[in-house]
């Protein structure tokens, strides 16, 4: 077995941030995080009345650390920073960072360029804001941990959503180099890349509506509606987001850099590897099998 290249991450009485914590993955991992004894988990979202009440309703559960609620709009760097020296002033320092938030389009090389900027600056620039504040304080303090919430898309690709595409590979590409470059400095860098999570952003429903679903986690996403994007994941094996979170904090704890709750991706990946034609003709087969799935 291949030794992993973090040391152990152990959330006990440890101060972490979850940004898009107030729904689907994010959400999950703020419970994960606060029921194994996280000192404080801080929940970011754009939208701070849900990042509050969510807050508010996993504090009231198991676990006896803070949960506390914050506003933050990821794209933005310079408030990015204003919110991680906060955070700190508050709680302490930050021992792990989980670069969590984003966004899909459902759309192809149509996407106007607004909205490629937009997805861009969300799924790829927001994790670059927060390690240019946070890495020269943990090579400082010897230690500090970021998580990327990537995807699948990030190995392979996500059928229906070019933007959504680039972007998550874009993810992973950074989180490997900001691995590979201060690692040795006592940072720890690990990547999520599930396949279909049940979560607002895959299925398009509204808050209150995800909220009653089977394993679901109130919050709020772009509504993808049964675009070929969405379609082509449902078709995968879809698991819920607290599931998610269980792994990848068991992950977490054993130091992986790559955390792949959808084992098969790894499959995938590696025959991508192997045989590019051959899988581009595969997944073209899929492409035409969904455009016909009503």
């Amino acid at each position: 077995m291949t030794k992993s290249v973090n040391k152990p991450f152990d959330p006990r009485g440890k101060v972490v941030v979850v940004t898009g914590g107030a729904s689907g993955i994010g959400a999950a991992l703020t419970r994960e995080f606060h029921n194994r004894g996280a000192d404080t988990v801080v929940i970011v979202d754009l939208n701070e009345d849900r990042s509050r009440g969510v807050a508010e309703r996993i504090a009231a559960g198991n676990g006896n650390g803070a949960v506390v609620g914050a506003q933050l709009d990821v794209a933005d760097g310079e408030a990015t920073t204003e919110l991680i020296d906060r955070i700190e002033g508050d709680h302490g320092p930050i021992d792990l960072y989980c670069a969590n938030a984003g966004i899909a389009t459902g759309t192809g090389v149509e996407a106007d360029v607004d909205m490629w900027s937009r997805i861009w600056n969300v799924n790829v620039m927001a994790h670059v804001h927060a390690a240019r504040t946070l890495l020269p304080r943990w090579i400082e303090r010897g230690g500090g941990h970021l998580l990327t919430t990537a995807s699948a898309a990030a190995m392979i690709t996500n059928l229906g959503d070019a933007p959504y595409s680039v972007t998550k590979h874009g993810a992973l590409a950074f989180a490997e180099w900001v691995a590979i470059t201060h690692g040795a400095r006592g940072v720890g860098v690990s990547c999520l890349c599930p396949q279909g999570v049940r979560t607002p952003l895959l299925f398009g429903t509204s808050a209150d509506e995800f909220a009653d679903l089977p394993g679901g986690t109130s919050g709020s996403s772009d509504d993808l509606d049964a675009s070929t994007a969405a379609k082509a994941v449902q078709h995968q094996r879809v698991l819920g987001a607290d599931e998610v979170a269980a792994f990848t904090a068991d992950a977490l704890g054993r130091g992986e850099f790559l955390i792949t709750p959808h084992e098969e991706v790894r499959e995938y990946a590696q025959k991508r590897t192997e045989d590019t034609d051959r899988w581009i003709a595969g997944m073209r087969k899929l492409q035409a099998y969904l455009d016909q799935d009503p």
